[in-house]
């Protein structure tokens, strides 16, 4: 009976079914998650562009790469196990909305910080995302210092010329034109760098201007 156990657990050692795990290797594997994880929460929680921010999804980068580590573990340590799980999760359907496109982003970044800890690459884990955090910072700065505006002006017809005067050179998209009468509104889409108020103020004096609005807007909205 003890042979054929022997046989047994020499055939499975074989195929790569068991691997034996120190209970330092694991808290070595969670400690290098757990890093990553604050990393990817502190660059969401300080450099968020989004309309509202959710502290919830904040907290779900964080469960999310401890649990794709805790899960990487137990692949890796049993081939059954693995092949179960893969069934498991198979099954599983996540209907939630992702409300910004970067969160999506930043889940694959959660997900991918905990595959690489669970796999025990904590050299690779930590260095890619110390990286693509810098990266994502980098590209914040560069595309922080302009808006998206909507700029509405009420105008009369003698208020035309000024107007081409005073919009010509500025990046601006035709979005709607209203003609009532003597009186014409239209708007633009345009990209200013934040802080250029003034340009209310401009078209404000212009003669036969009867006002002007300028509204931020998300572009994906």
């Amino acid at each position: 009976m003890n042979t054929i156990k022997n046989l047994l657990s020499e055939s499975m050692q074989q195929m790569g079914m068991i691997e034996s795990l120190s209970v330092a290797s694991v808290l070595l594997s969670f400690a290098v998650a757990a890093i990553c994880a604050a990393l990817i929460y502190v660059v969401y929680r300080y450099f968020y562009k989004g309309v509202s921010y959710s502290p919830n999804f904040g907290m779900l980068l964080i469960i999310l790469t401890l649990l794709t580590n805790f899960i990487i573990i137990c692949i890796s340590t049993n081939l059954v196990l693995s092949l179960g799980m893969v069934g498991a999760l198979s099954i599983v359907r996540f209907r939630a909305a992702v409300k910004e496109p970067l969160d999506v982003g930043f889940l694959f970044f959660a997900i991918a910080a905990g595959l690489t800890s669970g796999a025990r690459l904590y050299l690779i884990a930590i260095l890619g995302t110390v990286l693509v955090s810098l990266i994502f910072i980098i590209c914040y700065l560069a595309l922080n210092g302009t808006a998206s505006y909507l700029l509405v002006i009420r105008y009369t017809d003698e208020a035309v010329e000024a107007l081409e005067d005073a919009l010509y050179g500025q990046k601006k998209k035709l979005k709607s034109k209203i003609r009532r009468g003597a009186t014409s509104e239209i708007t633009y889409a345009v990209s200013l760098k934040k802080g250029s108020d003034f340009l209310v103020d401009e078209l404000s004096g212009i003669t036969g201007v009867k006002n002007v609005v300028l509204v931020q807007y998300n572009q994906e909205a």
